[in-house]
């Protein structure tokens, strides 16, 4: 069975950085128009219960940049949608696939997928983790600051998908990672374990806070999420004014590091989450974070199929 990367535990502090090298030669290679065969004869699958922006595109592109091919599998164009169990899509999937990237809602459904596909299956965002959204992130970081271990990354808001796989990818890089979330919304229990667990290996320090000033403090790193995640539209109320006071400004970006940076994943809510003033500033590293997408995908691509 082909190695799939499911969660960011499916890697290694080793596999993390050899990713992170392999990104940054693809995006040489990329922003110089070569032309690439890393993914020459491979065929992969877009397959994406939820719809999507920038990692349908980014790993679309990542693919057609590879030399692969990509074919866009939409669920209501597939059996799935008429109850086909996902043993049956997936067995015959991974006869006609190398790979699949899937973007589902539940985490479940990445596992099986891999499970009776035997094809690479990578997970573009499950409702546990966004593990290659952290990825690219991580690998953000690098090009920005030169290094990534010993550095403070500082979320606040939701202890969503992102949140998770931040917590573990932070742990995995040697990078500390502080969190500030409402009473309620703080990360899963089993992920902080999980990061902690971790983190005493890397020397990664892990804070769960609620206080987003004290969690600011001194930060080389700012990241925010929305709020209001797809398919929480219900809950908009009760999570706005749970958020009160959560919210990326001037105010708490003075009191990060001097030069810290500011992320965000996207799409973003101005007003809510993050402030325009911040989020097109000069301490904003967003577009360049959006940017890597595409690369950390050929990054990843690369390392679990070539």
């Amino acid at each position: 069975m082909a190695r799939s990367f499911l969660t960011a535990t499916d890697l290694s502090s080793e596999d993390l950085f050899a990713i992170f090298e392999r990104a940054r030669i693809l995006k040489e290679s990329i922003k110089e128009r070569k032309t690439l065969d890393v993914l020459r004869n491979r065929v992969i699958g877009i397959l994406f219960e939820k719809p999507s922006t920038r990692t349908r595109t980014s790993f679309e592109s990542a693919i057609l940049r590879l030399g692969g091919a990509a074919i866009y599998l939409a669920p209501n164009d597939l059996q799935i949608k008429r109850g086909e169990p996902i043993e049956d899509t997936g067995r015959m999937l991974g006869s006609y696939l190398d790979a699949v990237v899937a973007r589902v809602y539940d985490h479940q459904t990445v596992q099986d997928f891999s499970r009776y596909s035997g094809i690479a299956v990578i997970n573009g965002l499950s409702n546990l983790e966004h593990p290659t959204q952290a990825v690219c992130d991580l690998f953000t970081i690098l090009e920005t600051k030169g290094e990534v271990k010993g550095l403070t990354l500082t979320y606040i808001g939701d202890g969503n998908n992102v949140c998770h796989s931040l917590l573990l990818i932070c742990a995995l890089a040697g990078m500390n990672m502080n969190v500030a979330c409402p009473v309620g919304y703080s990360p899963r229990p089993d992920i902080l374990d999980e990061a902690n667990e971790i983190a005493e290996k890397t020397g990664a320090k892990i804070e769960v806070l609620d206080d987003p000033k004290e969690a600011a403090e001194g930060a080389d790193i700012l990241y925010t999420d929305v709020w209001v995640s797809m398919g929480e539209e219900g809950e908009e109320e009760t999570k706005l004014n749970a958020f009160e006071g959560y919210q990326i400004n001037a105010d708490l970006l003075s009191i990060a590091s001097k030069d810290a940076r500011v992320m965000h994943c996207l799409p973003a809510h101005r007003g809510q989450e993050i402030t325009s003033d911040v989020i097109e500033g000069p301490q904003s590293i967003v577009w360049q974070q959006a940017e890597n997408k595409m690369h950390g995908a050929a990054g990843i691509l690369d390392y679990f199929l070539s």
